[in-house]
This record gives C-alpha cells, sequence and structure tokens, in this order.
C-alpha cells in the first residue's frame, strides 16, 4: 500500500515539473522575439510623374554683328555683365562716315540753289510763252530742267538719310536685355558689315526647356493638356537633389514626329533671380492629370528577391508574411504600390533588414509619416520632388 502511495506521488511530481518546464519555455521564447517596427499601409490618391532630360535655352539670343564696315574705336561695356536693350556695346571710327554726311549736306545746299534757279527760270518761262517772247521749246526745257533739279534734290536727302544711318551704324547697340558675353573682337581691329561677330548676348529674365513626350505617354496621360493650360513642370539643375524651380507648359508642337514618335514640348521658367543659365542640363518633372488612389509604403520596406520586389506584412500570431508587390511612382521617400497589398495590410516598415518570411516577432505599432509630402498637383508639387 505504502509503496502505491509512493508511486502516485512520484507521477504527480513529475507532471508538476514538466507543466512549470513548458512555461517557463515559452516565457523564455517570448522574451527572444524580434522587436520590429510595423504599421499600416497609407492610401493617398496620387498622379504619376514622368521625368525628362533638357537643356536650357534662352527665348531671345543675338550674334552681334555691325551694320557698317569700319575700324573698333571703343568698348564700351564689361564682358559678362547685364546689359539693357539700347545700351551702347561698340563705338567705330565715325569720322570718315561723319566726312560723307558733311558731304552730302553740302550737296543738298547746292542742290536747293540750283533747284530755286530753276524754279525762277520755269516761271519766267511761263510769262515769256504767255507774250509769245520764247518758243514753246524753250519752255519746255525749263520746265525740264525744274523736274531734274527736284528729282535731284530728293536723291541727295535720301542719300543724306542712308548716310546719317550708316553714322548712327557707328555705335553699335544691344538690341535686347540680358547677358552679354565677351568681345570676339578688339579696339583697332577693322569689321565687316553682316560678318564679324563682335559678341554675343542672351536674354535671361525667362528660361526656355525643350523636350520629347513619346505618344503613347502624351495619350496616356496628356491628351487634354493644351498650351492655354499651363500644366506645371518642376525642374533639377545638374549637380543638384532637388527640383527647387516650378515653371509652366506654354507650347505644344503642332504635329507628332514620325521619326521619333515624339511630341515636342517646351516649358518656361522664371528667371528672376538669375540662378539659369541657357545652355545647362536639367530634368523635367510633370505630373500626368489623372488622379487615382494607390496603397503608399516607405522605399525601405520594399525588399528585392531577385527580379521580384516583395514587402513583408504581419500575419496570424505576428509571424511575417512574403507579399509579392507591383512598385509604382515615388513620392519623396515613400512609394506608391500598384498591386500586392490592400488597404488592410500591417507591414514591417523597415523592411527585411533584420527579419525573413516566417518569423514571428514581437510587433512595435508605429505611422508612416507623409507630412511635407505631396501625391499630387493640388498639393505643393516643389515639396514632392525636393524631397526625392
Amino acid at each position: 500500500m505504502n509503496k502505491s502511495i509512493l508511486a502516485v506521488a512520484v507521477t504527480i511530481a513529475s507532471l508538476t515539473l514538466a507543466g512549470c518546464g513548458t512555461e517557463a519555455n515559452q516565457a523564455a521564447q517570448q522574451q527572444h522575439l524580434q522587436p520590429i517596427d510595423v504599421a499600416q499601409v497609407l492610401v493617398k490618391p496620387v498622379q504619376n510623374w514622368h521625368t525628362y532630360t533638357t537643356r536650357l535655352e534662352a527665348p531671345q539670343e543675338v550674334a552681334l554683328m555691325p551694320r557698317v564696315s569700319g575700324v573698333i574705336d571703343k568698348i564700351n561695356f564689361k564682358e559678362g555683365d547685364s546689359v539693357k536693350e539700347g545700351d551702347l556695346l561698340f563705338t567705330l571710327d565715325a569720322r570718315p562716315f561723319a566726312a560723307v554726311v558733311d558731304s552730302l549736306k553740302a550737296q543738298i545746299e547746292s542742290a536747293k540753289a540750283a533747284l530755286e534757279q530753276a524754279k525762277s527760270e520755269a516761271k519766267r518761262a511761263e510769262r515769256l510763252t504767255e507774250r509769245k517772247a520764247i518758243s514753246t521749246e524753250q519752255a519746255e526745257s525749263r520746265k525740264s530742267t525744274l523736274r531734274q533739279r527736284e528729282a535731284q534734290l530728293l536723291a541727295l536727302q535720301a542719300e543724306l538719310t542712308a548716310a546719317e544711318l550708316d553714322l548712327a551704324f557707328t555705335q553699335v547697340r544691344s538690341p535686347i536685355d540680358g547677358v552679354v558675353s565677351r568681345a570676339n573682337i578688339t579696339k583697332g581691329n577693322n569689321v565687316l558689315a553682316g560678318q564679324s561677330v563682335l559678341t554675343s548676348i542672351v536674354s535671361n529674365q525667362q528660361m526656355y526647356a525643350y523636350f520629347d513626350i513619346d505618344e503613347r505617354t502624351w495619350n496616356q496621360s496628356f491628351a487634354d493638356v493644351t498650351a492655354q493650360s499651363e500644366q506645371a513642370v518642376v525642374m533639377q539643375k545638374v549637380g543638384e537633389t532637388s527640383f527647387n524651380f516650378n515653371g509652366k507648359i506654354n507650347f505644344i508642337d503642332n504635329q507628332i514626329n514620325q521619326t521619333t514618335g515624339t511630341l515636342r514640348v517646351r516649358a518656361v521658367f522664371e528667371n528672376d533671380e538669375q540662378q539659369l543659365r541657357a545652355g545647362s542640363f536639367a530634368r523635367i518633372k510633370l505630373a500626368a492629370d489623372k488622379v487615382s488612389e494607390k496603397v503608399i509604403v516607405p522605399e525601405r520596406a520594399i525588399g528585392t528577391d531577385l527580379k521580384n520586389r516583395f514587402v513583408l506584412t504581419v500575419g496570424e500570431g505576428n509571424v511575417l508574411e512574403y507579399k509579392l508587390v507591383t512598385v509604382g511612382e515615388r513620392y519623396g521617400s515613400l512609394r506608391a504600390i500598384t498591386s500586392g497589398l490592400n488597404e488592410n495590410d500591417v507591414i514591417a516598415v523597415n523592411g527585411p533588414a533584420r527579419v525573413s518570411p516566417g518569423m514571428p516577432i514581437s510587433p512595435n505599432t508605429v505611422t508612416i509619416n507623409s507630412d511635407g509630402i505631396a501625391f499630387t498637383l493640388s498639393n505643393n508639387h516643389s515639396d514632392l520632388v525636393a524631397k526625392q
């Protein structure tokens, strides 16, 4: 009897120890679970952004050439300065042109005197004709002489006008507002009218950016855009990380280029602070008109598995699950997901850096921060691209 009681007691003690061991193992396992930041995905109305490369062009560019031939007497500008329309840039030796003007003025005075004499003789001929004192032939000759003197005076006055223009053209002035380059030909050198390039000037109050959009993209995303709609664009200069310059489309070509299958489009940017230069390389971004809702996740939450993109979601029992996804447009530090996730999914926001599918975790719930990031043109699009 005592042996039976002892056996039962030993069995009960063994079961009690086993139960305690299981609870201890479970507690230890809970203590060793990896703490991971998780968050519910965002759902936002977004627009797709398209990027194109370009070089800036000045709306106006002048290769400055003289209108008359001569010798450069003076250079009246500092190379690289801003100039206004009408500013004096070069002065040619004006003395030969002034001499021609003076000569023509003297010839005009002589022609005026000859004209007065011809008028007097013509009037006298009329009186003598009435008295039959001279022949009709002589009278007609004096009238003809009068008309010749009038024509000679008009011709000399026209020559004087041309000579005065040539004299004025010895002062070479800027035809536009802009920035002047260096002087290609210096003082003392002879220049030829319409051939010698003295310098170049480019306007600088605005800058143009031409770029080509393929026909399919245009039809899908911009079919309703016109030059009058002033579609907003943003621009990034080479070497910069943000798109700080805001502009608008102000020209759309009238036909598709049959060779390239693209449409030429132009954006214009104001350059009040003189930060843009003609010839600069730049990147242009513009948003499609269509707005649609997309799942949004942090860029770092997306992993790469050979050719696939995936996101780790939190499943039943806080176990991570592998979800294949298709990624869309990037918005700052966030990325749109076009397929693979739904609005109720909870994801590992830091991606597969320290975890893997099938791993149980200890979730630490956080919120995906989208402050200051624009997803559509209704927001400040410069904030959007500034974060990219």
